[in-house]
């Protein structure tokens, strides 16, 4: 993977080798071009990170200088000068038209490798994200824009962690920032320097690395992470196996432990002409990761493409409210019509399981039942247990303020009641909204 690239623009024939051959040797890839044109053309499809242009080529160092700082405006590549020349006016004019260093040939090898490696290491260290220490979203797309157009085979990962934002907001972020670096650890720990690494977002990560292996990283990454996510919960969360959210906003949301949903894509199955489309078929490989429960990864086959291998599913905007007293249930089913959803209700628990598989509503509002049957509660457990039904959203609202007895049926919301309109049909907007993304 070209995760470090330098470009040399050079028309002469043994000095350009001999500085390719210096680079190299400290693990850095060289690309060369011995026109300006041709130079163009690489940052155009490469954007490297830095330039090396020598005054041998038929143009003023300055004017070409500034061409390439202005061409190269949004990757900032640092821009070394070579000069034959020692005068102070030469390098004056070099660095005052945009380069970062100008060397007076002939240079030292030893000079020279290490003014490049300092150049390279001031550029990595201002692209890299302070928690993590892995290159941040810009460099990932960059190195990732190189991998599609220079390598004939290559498998990218996109990494997600399910549920992060909910667990940094109950576990604050420094226990956030731990989670982040001890999955970037295990990452780190499957690949080998072949491989390339970077940041996204907050708990996401892209990896390049090769066909052959990217299936045995992405199961390893899966079981890795299973192993420890319980070490980042307190004793009474790891065990009932989900938080509870507070707030105005979300407070009773029930969220389930973080998992990891990955997404794999390679050249073997199909060839991309841009990043833009190989980030589509990735985003959308992660998606179906993310339906499924716990942490999954999703391999792109022959047949999956970002284009047309994924169905768009109709937007569900059905509700079903099962609640036994006939006027609150009147005035929920009325309610949620005015406000542009389908609606469907039922006063009785017994035939409530025949009309939510006849209606396949995206949302439940659900009354526990009275302080003695309950049956409320039994009927979600059932839900959630069913592989058809528990993608189901479920607002449980009930009269008897136990939490985690309401919760621990799998409920994705405790509503207690009384409770205003405003405040739950606020809550349906956002549970409809997750049940369809």
């Amino acid at each position: 993977m070209l995760s470090k690239l330098v470009l040399i623009l050079d028309k002469r024939k043994e000095l350009p080798a001999k500085y390719k051959k210096i680079i190299e040797s400290v693990g850095i890839n060289v690309l060369c071009a011995s026109n300006f044109e041709a130079g163009l053309e690489i940052l155009t499809a490469y954007e490297p990170d830095a330039i090396i242009i020598s005054d041998s080529l038929d143009m003023s160092l300055a004017d070409m200088i500034k061409k390439l700082r202005l061409l190269s405006y949004p990757s900032r590549p640092c821009i070394i000068a070579l000069s034959k020349s020692a005068e102070l006016q030469d390098k004056l004019d070099t660095l005052d038209a945009g380069a970062d260093d100008f060397l007076s040939e002939p240079i030292e090898s030893d000079e020279f490798r290490a003014r490049i490696n300092a150049h390279l290491r001031r550029h990595f260290e201002g692209l890299v994200n302070d928690v993590t220490q892995l290159p941040e979203i810009k460099s990932s797309l960059r190195v990732f824009k190189r991998t599609i157009n220079y390598d004939k085979k290559w498998a990218a990962m996109l990494l997600k962690i399910n549920n992060f934002e909910p667990y940094r907001e109950i576990y604050g972020g420094l226990a956030a920032d731990k989670m982040l670096q001890t999955y970037t650890a295990i990452i780190n720990s499957a690949l080998d320097d072949c491989d390339f690494v970077g940041e996204m977002a907050d708990g996401e990560f892209l990896v390049l690395t090769s066909p052959l292996k990217v299936e045995h990283v992405a199961s390893f990454l899966v079981y890795a992470f299973d192993s420890i996510v319980e070490k980042f919960y307190n004793e009474e969360d790891a065990k009932q196996g989900y938080i509870i959210l507070h707030g105005d906003d979300n407070a009773g949301k029930r969220i389930s432990l973080v998992s990891t949903a990955i997404g794999v894509i390679s050249s073997e199955f199909q060839q991309y002409s841009s990043v833009n489309s190989a980030m589509s078929a990735l985003i959308t490989a992660c998606k179906l990761a993310e339906y499924k429960n716990g942490s999954s990864y999703i391999v792109e086959r022959a047949k999956l493409s970002a284009q047309d291998a994924v169905v768009k599913k109709e937007y569900n905007n059905k509700i079903l409210i099962i609640e036994p007293d006939e006027a609150l249930n009147f005035l929920l089913k009325t309610t949620a019509q005015m406000q542009g959803y389908e609606a469907a209700s039922s006063e009785d628990y017994d035939s409530a399981m025949t009309l939510i598989k006849t209606t396949m509503p995206a949302l439940i509002i659900l009354d526990a039942g009275d302080a003695d049957s309950l049956k409320g509660l039994d009927l979600c457990t059932k839900i959630k247990k069913d592989s058809n039904l528990q993608k189901i959203k479920i607002i449980l609202s009930t009269i008897v303020h136990d939490k985690k007895m309401v919760l621990n049926t799998g409920a994705d919301l405790y509503m207690p009641k009384p409770y205003e309109l405003l405040n739950i049909f606020n809550r349906i907007e956002n549970l409809i909204k997750e049940f369809n993304d």
